[in-house]
Parts: C-alpha cells; structure tokens; sequence
C-alpha cells in the first residue's frame, strides 16, 4: 500500500515541531503533503487496475489447483486435462441459460447475457487455438502447483503449457499482461 503521504507528513511534523495542521494553504509543506496524496491516489488505482486483469488468469489456476487436489494431486493426461478444460469452458452455461429464459420474447439481450456470450465464445476460441493452463502433466509441476498460495509472483515460478481441443500439447509461458 502506498505511503508517501504518511511518510511526508511525518517529515513536515518533525521539521515542525509535531504541528502539520497550522499550515498555509499555498505554502510549500502543504503542495507537498497535496503531492503526495495525489500520489497515493494515483498508485493505488494502478493497483487495482493490475488487480483487475490478472484476476481471470489468478482464477483459473485456482480452478486446475483445486481440481488436481481433488483428483489425489498426481500428474494428468491429455484427456484428463481435456475434461477438465470443457469444463472450466462451459462454466457458465447454465447461468446463461438462465439469463436467456427470462428475457421476455422480443426484447433485445440484456448487458449481462451479452457479456456471459462474449466471455464463453473468447474460452472456446483460446481452446480450439490453444488454452493455457498451468503444466499439469509432471510430478514437479504438480508440486509447483499444490504449493501456490495465490500470489501473483508466484505464478511465474510455475511451467505452462497450452492443450488444443485436438490434442496437441506445447510449452508456453505465463502471460506479463492478461489472457488472449
């Protein structure tokens, strides 16, 4: 979390004597005490923007960890892992399913419906070009894997692999930006 503010403010009370409320308002102290909270501000929309696009990918490696746990935590086949991509693929099916019977007939398609179809027509692109999970084919991989707490950092110390729906299987990196 940024701390310029707190850091400048304890600077200035020193510098003060323990006072940073008797400021003038144009003075040098407090453009710097402003400096710095626009800083802050700044950073911490940064933040949770990069928050933001790396939670699908954070998402789906928790879907292949929890799944691997469930499934004794011993390395996959293709077809295993074929499964296991159908699945995370057609997620959401049935909400959009669901969506799609309350609309009322001749109503155009609600922002959610139009969302849940653009977000499972990208999944069936990645996975007819080539979807990327977590290498789940090795022993080490899979230890790699259990041991994720869900940090970002630790994300790249694990090998990835990307699986067609055909069935070929290629080395792969963890993406530095989003999916796709």
């Amino acid at each position: 979390m940024p701390s310029t503010l707190q850091k400048t403010r304890k600077q200035i009370s020193k510098k003060r004597n323990g006072e940073v409320n008797a400021l003038h308002e144009k003075s040098r102290d407090s453009m710097r005490l402003h400096k710095a909270g626009v800083r802050d501000q700044r950073l911490e929309k940064l933040a949770a923007a990069r928050s933001k696009r790396e939670q699908p990918i954070v998402d789906r490696v928790a879907f292949f960890q929890q799944n691997v746990r469930e499934q004794g935590a011993e390395p996959l086949g293709v077809p295993a892992i074929q499964a296991l991509i159908h699945t995370y693929v057609h997620q959401y099916d049935e909400e959009y399913e669901g969506v799609k019977k309350t609309r009322r007939a001749g109503r155009p398609a609600s922002t959610k419906e139009d969302l849940l179809k653009m977000k499972m027509s990208a999944l069936e692109e990645e996975y007819n070009k080539g979807f990327l999970l977590p290498d789940i084919t090795s022993p080490d991989s899979v230890k790699l894997l259990g041991a994720w707490e869900g940090s970002w950092a630790y994300l790249t110390t694990i090998p990835w692999i990307k699986v067609t729906n055909a069935g070929s299987v290629r080395k792969s990196e963890l993406p530095s930006k989003a999916l796709n």
